[in-house]
């Protein structure tokens, strides 16, 4: 009998899945991570600020970051914040993947892998939405094509939707992190708190609700937490930034609004696994997205 070899050492890192925005960064960060943590939408620039995904694996622990998608018309503080936040996030990682959509390559697409290029991190290229191309053998040259553009560790084609291929890209991840041990409980999903994901997923409600009505102009916050007679109770207020998108928002005899709160209270309950009890206000903060201490408050900045 030959004697065992020593254990592989445990690797762990902080991996920023960074693209444009609606190459589909959310949808992988829920695919790798088994659980849905980031809100999406078809709507672009939906996320908004640096949302972390824990997965640990028998040999490591990846840290996953999703980012606000990395944009060039950054007209309002909210999207250079967003910006800011995308750049912030890839400096502080020990690997960039870079999210793409199959078969395409746009000038943000140029600007986000010039950001991986300055901060000098280590990258692999996530080729998205696979299961959109006809026959799969197109994506061979658009393949080399990307190898062509930067010195990537690996590309993966895959489709977070379908998690077609998502475990191959997260053991390629896995086998290039630094030998570490792990940062956090094996337990532990993410670091943000309860109100911060009820919020998003009424944002998300909105968003879909809405959908062309008031572009991006709705922000939540969670006003008031509280156990009562063993149901939990939540308090929270929609921000538009007009008081014309007001009325927009509550729709006829409040009907829009009570929809919202219904699909994000069963969203919700699913979420939690727990019955809660849901107030939604819709108030006006004039140039909200303009506004730097508004901003804080809502921890975009």
């Amino acid at each position: 009998m030959t004697a065992a070899g020593p254990a592989p050492e445990f690797r762990c890192g902080f991996a920023a899945l960074v693209g444009r925005p609606n190459v589909g960064k959310s949808t992988l960060l829920n695919a790798l991570v088994g659980e849905k943590l980031s809100i999406v939408t078809p709507r672009p620039q939906t996320t908004r600020h640096r949302i972390l995904g824990v997965c640990t694996l028998p040999g490591a622990q990846i840290a996953f970051v999703d980012t606000p998608g990395l944009h060039e018309k950054a007209s309002r503080a909210l999207n250079r914040a967003m910006n800011r936040t995308a750049t912030a996030a890839l400096a502080d990682a020990d690997l960039a993947v870079l999210v793409v959509e199959a078969l395409q390559w746009t000038r943000e697409d140029e600007l986000v892998l010039k950001r991986i290029v300055r901060t000098a991190r280590p990258a692999i290229a996530a080729a998205n939405k696979i299961d959109r191309v006809r026959p799969r053998a197109r994506l061979l040259p658009y393949l080399a094509e990307l190898g062509a553009r930067h010195d990537f560790l690996a590309i993966v084609p895959l489709s977070a939707l379908k998690a077609d291929n998502v475990g191959d890209l997260r053991d390629t991840i896995a086998a290039h992190l630094p030998r570490s041990p792990a940062l956090y409980p094996p337990e532990e999903l993410t670091d943000r708190g309860l109100a911060f994901r009820i919020a998003e997923m009424i944002r998300e409600k909105l968003t879909l609700e809405l959908n062309q009505e008031v572009p991006y102009g709705i922000a939540v916050e969670v006003e008031r937490l509280a156990e009562e007679e063993g149901q939990l109770t939540v308090d929270a207020a929609v921000w538009v930034d007009r008081p014309g998108q007001k009325p927009i928002v509550i729709g006829a005899r409040g009907e829009r609004l009570k929809r919202v709160g219904r699909s994000a209270r069963l969203a919700l309950n699913g979420m939690l696994g727990r019955r809660l009890h849901l107030n939604l206000w819709v108030k006006v903060r004039q140039n909200w997205a303009d506004n730097a201490r508004a901003l804080r408050e809502l921890g975009v900045e």
